[in-house]
């Protein structure tokens, strides 16, 4: 959704970007920061910390906040993984988990401070199953459901949205990526590798981005520890699995809660 932050952002619009962990568990890109991770120096989150620094002011996102303050929750690593059972682990604030009421607290009380009409999250399956992704979304539709207002005089129901990609939509441009050549050493794969997709009546609102793509492409370049972005016919990025995907000239969100969409919104505050 970096696109639809540089958007918002660069219309005036303020934007607070929430975060929960500092990536502590991921895989270093091309092995590059391999001394970092957590099976060896345990320091890749601290390095992360600042490349979502740089980010940020890529997207020009000036008010960015710790989930529970610095350190608070800890990247849980992928499904299965044994760095799940860390005390710390973010999947923990889960439904049902044992720290799932602090999160939400802690989130509640950014949401009631802020008052907005737009919360955005991943989709109840994390987007690719992610368990981080999964209780980040557990997370906002509990703290959503108990701010229950937003907007400047506290009286408008909050919209909340998860990103998602329409799949006909993301075909065409894998489709349209593969007819170009891609970097060296990097892969296809099928719709399905890539997660986030769903049919596209699913679809609530369609962002234009095109105007961001430099903004977009600076922020993922910020994020070198764990994924290579390149400009061209399409742009791209790949993750540590070095599959290709594009980058679309539309983010696309469905609304999880609160009001409505227009048909055919491609603004995420259109009827609100």
């Amino acid at each position: 959704m970096g696109g639809t932050l540089a958007r918002y952002a660069a219309l005036g619009m303020p934007v607070t970007l929430v975060t929960a962990t500092l990536g502590e568990e991921g895989e270093a890109m091309h092995d590059v920061l391999a001394g970092l991770t957590a099976g060896a120096a345990d320091q890749l989150g601290g390095y992360r910390l600042a490349e979502l620094g740089a980010a940020c002011r890529a997207l020009g996102v000036t008010d960015r906040r710790m989930l529970g303050g610095l350190g608070r929750f800890r990247d849980s690593g992928m499904a299965g993984s044994e760095s799940a059972r860390h005390p710390r682990a973010f999947c923990r604030a889960g439904s049902g988990g044992p720290d799932h009421d602090e999160a939400v607290a802690a989130l509640t009380e950014v949401i009631g401070r802020l008052r907005p009409r737009v919360v955005l999250t991943y989709d109840a399956d994390g987007g690719y199953g992610h368990p981080d992704h999964v209780a980040a979304h557990q997370v906002a539709v509990a703290a959503v459901r108990a701010a229950g207002t937003g907007g400047a005089d506290g009286s408008g129901e909050i919209r909340l949205l998860a990103v998602v990609r329409p799949r006909s939509v993301f075909t065409a441009a894998l489709a349209e990526m593969w007819a170009g050549p891609l970097p060296a050493g990097y892969a296809r794969g099928e719709p399905d590798d890539f997660g986030f997709l769903v049919d596209d009546g699913s679809v609530d609102v369609a962002v234009p981005v095109a105007p961001w793509r430099a903004a977009r492409r600076a922020a993922l370049s910020a994020h070198a520890s764990q994924l290579d972005v390149w400009a061209g016919r399409t742009d791209g990025f790949a993750l540590t699995n070095l599959l290709a995907q594009p980058l679309l000239d539309h983010e696309y969100y469905r609304v999880l809660a609160g009001p409505a969409a227009p048909i055919g919104a491609t603004d995420l505050f259109a009827g609100l």
